[in-house]
């Protein structure tokens, strides 16, 4: 059976080479562009399973391209993985807030790479636990399947992290979580993204749900918990 689809966009032709060589080696088909343009010409002619961005490119930059795919419903759905030698925590973190499923800095390993590739896969096509009634706590009605949130029948839009934090939160109300028990639940073990982005996310949640921000709860000196059933 045929694997995935993946583009690779990346300005420097060794690297474009190396993930090209190991992920085709594994089975999937690869198309490469060196520029965000051509990269959004591929994207926009053909069907891709995941984009795999370098963020400093000529032209059309990786965040602008990510940004570009997740703004167009016919494509925000496509997983993004994020390479770059910018490794400080903001640039991390605005990857993530753009939609991105996760954020691999250079140099890395390609083991490493196609170990994050299959995650992202995973999560995108094991939605089997997921597929349970939807959750209603809160005035929240959670749907794990479909992956989406309502409040009083209005959609709430939310990225792929932020999701994942809810569900993770709401699915158990009272219990408290330290961020790194929450990056691992919603990540995986050894996700290099410190504590900070998942403040981050839930300042974002807690926007986004509006009145009901307040159920997502500070445990001073410890992390977060969402607010126990009355």
């Amino acid at each position: 059976m045929a694997k995935e689809t993946i583009l690779v966009v990346d300005d420097e032709e060794d690297i474009l080479e190396l993930v090209r060589f190991h992920l085709s080696r594994e089975g999937y088909a690869v198309l490469c562009a060196e520029t965000g343009e051509e990269g959004w010409r591929q994207i926009k002619s053909q069907p891709i399973d995941l984009l795999i961005v370098d963020l400093m490119l000529p032209g059309i930059d990786g965040l602008a391209l990510a940004r570009q795919l997740k703004n167009d419903p016919h494509t925000r759905q496509i997983p993004v993985v994020m390479l770059s030698a910018k490794g400080e925590e903001a640039d991390i973190v605005t990857g993530l807030e753009l939609g991105a499923d996760d954020y691999v800095t250079k140099p890395f390993s390609p083991r490493v790479l196609l170990a994050r590739v299959r995650a992202v896969f995973r999560r995108k096509s094991a939605p089997g636990v997921d597929e349970s009634a939807p959750l209603h706590i809160h005035g929240l009605s959670i749907d794990r399947g479909r992956r989406s949130l309502t409040i009083d029948g209005a959609l709430i839009d939310l990225t792929f992290t932020e999701f994942q934090v809810l569900v993770f939160l709401a699915g158990r109300p009272g219990w408290v979580f330290t961020r790194a028990q929450i990056v691992d639940a919603v990540r995986g073990d050894d996700y290099p993204v410190t504590d900070r982005s998942v403040d981050v996310q839930i300042v974002g949640l807690r926007k986004k749900l509006g009145p009901l921000g307040h159920l997502i709860e500070t445990v001073r000196g410890v992390g977060y918990r969402f607010k126990e059933k009355s």
